[in-house]
């Protein structure tokens, strides 16, 4: 249930007709719908452009380049949170940011059900 943050190191570049290959090296799960729960509170307002874009049955993906986006966007998060629980998932999920920020051959995706 819920959408898992999962960061993913590229393990090769593949080659001219083949995709990169990733590896999961961090999950921070949401069985409880935390994240969709404080997405509904503020989806449409314009302040979180990137994460209106997860999906609840689908995949988003967040390369590197867009990580100083996405943490703007857990800050816009963070206003709204209400309860401990809240607050710990954008925690948690902020320094995945932050983890993946430092790395070129990372990124995030957002996996709905």
């Amino acid at each position: 249930m819920g959408v898992d943050a999962v960061l993913y190191r590229q393990i090769s570049a593949g080659g001219s007709r083949r995709r990169p290959a990733y590896v999961s090296i961090e999950v921070v799960a949401d069985p409880q719908d935390v994240l969709l729960g404080l997405l509904a509170r503020v989806r449409g307002g314009g302040r979180t452009p990137l994460l209106d874009r997860v999906d609840p049955l689908g995949e988003l993906s967040v390369d590197t380049d867009r990580m100083s986006q996405l943490l703007a966007d857990l800050r816009c998060l963070a206003e709204v949170a209400r309860a401990p629980a809240e607050a710990d998932h954008i925690r948690r999920l902020a320094r995945l940011a932050r983890r993946c920020a430092e790395r070129r051959d990372t990124e995030i995706r957002f996996e709905g059900d």
